[in-house]
């Protein structure tokens, strides 16, 4: 029999630590390890047993969670998912705890409202075995994604087909301008933060799809653009694709290249999940086949799951230039490993030599 995944479960709220243990334990492949009403309980706890998994309340009694997750990063890291509400503040905090090491959330509201069957807890289940997987080494220096606890679950996964207008089957003439486009889940934020620091202010215009939910969009491109020399913002329905700026599609909409003459711009627009997520990958990079072709680069990252692998294969066939992290350097190696299988990646390369690759290929335009 396959090994369970333990989880360690921390949370001041009894209803929500029942309601979370409830869930999971629908899972076959999940078992509940323990369950800690602070982080002191949770300390002894650990003393006695190691869990795969801690689920972690960002706001607690006698020590808040970021606190408690900076000390166990820096004497035993352990995968972290943070449970987290969807406000303005709690946004910001999980920007803190995204840096201290955690490497995904699960929104309080969604833990609150599921039931064992509903996609709520589906998608919470598939959080914490996500997280699972998460490469310890990897986790403190290139650490977390916030997604938004809601999916199709069981029902039909749709494609970017749900989004995208039929083709129109004419070739993109080539510009003097290329457009980058960059898929990330579970690992992703911290991996593009170290991406987009390496950039230059003239760097090629770029659009990013993170998996995030939300008003958490926001303050993650606030928190890039002051540290990165490019402009980063969450974009907005209809933004130009520039030289030197960085657009991140906002959570819970997906986002769409379009062009019109030599100008590339975005289409941020409301829709089903596609290939389980919204923003989806998928949507962004098949939307770049059509709308740029060969003058685009298209680049994905760490995350879980299979977003992104048909989109880059569509981008590679239309003569886009395609790369993939290695899986040394991803915190979870599941949807760089899925776009190589299907054969639509052209190079494979470590985290911290990606941004080179993009200024090389820019100097080919």
């Amino acid at each position: 029999m396959a090994k369970k995944i333990r989880v360690l479960i921390i949370d001041d709220s009894a209803s929500i630590r029942q309601t979370l243990t409830h869930v999971l334990e629908q899972d076959p492949d999940i078992e509940i390890m323990a369950v800690a009403s602070d982080p002191f309980v949770a300390a002894r706890k650990l003393l006695e047993e190691i869990p795969d998994v801690i689920t972690l309340d960002v706001e607690m009694p006698r020590m808040d969670g970021i606190t408690f997750l900076r000390k166990l990063m820096a004497q035993r890291p352990i995968p972290v998912v943070m449970c987290s509400s969807l406000t303005e503040a709690g946004s910001e905090t999980l920007i803190q705890a995204l840096e201290a090491g955690a490497v995904d959330v699960i929104l309080k509201s969604k833990i609150g409202a599921a039931d064992s069957l509903s996609d709520d807890a589906i998608r919470i289940r598939e959080i914490v075995k996500s997280a699972s997987h998460a490469r310890l080494t990897t986790v403190r220096r290139a650490a977390g994604t916030i997604r938004s606890a809601s999916a199709d679950g069981p029902t039909k996964k749709l494609t970017a087909d749900a989004m995208l207008p039929p083709p129109t089957g004419r070739a993109m003439a080539k510009t003097t301008e290329m457009v980058v486009c960059v898929g990330a889940s579970t690992g992703g934020t911290e991996a593009l933060r170290e991406l987009l620091e390496e950039l230059p202010a003239n760097a090629p215009g770029m659009v990013i799809v993170q998996h995030m939910p939300e008003k958490f969009t926001a303050a993650f491109s606030k928190r890039l653009n002051g540290l990165c020399e490019v402009e980063v913002k969450e974009a907005v329905d209809g933004d130009p694709v520039l030289r030197g700026h960085v657009l991140i599609a906002p959570g819970d909409k997906h986002m769409l290249l379009e062009r019109q003459g030599a100008r590339y711009y975005v289409s941020v627009k409301t829709g089903p999940l596609v290939s389980r997520h919204r923003p989806s990958v998928d949507v962004l990079f098949r939307s770049a086949a059509r709308s740029a072709g060969s003058n685009a680069m298209g680049i994905i990252m760490t995350g879980m799951g299979d977003d992104g692998a048909r989109g880059m294969l569509e981008m590679h066939e239309a003569g886009a230039y395609t790369v993939a992290q290695d899986e040394a350097s991803s915190v979870v190696f599941g949807m760089p490993k899925e776009a190589i299988a299907k054969g639509g990646v052209d190079r494979i390369l470590p985290l911290d030599q990606i941004a080179r690759e993009v200024l090389i290929t820019q100097q080919k335009f």
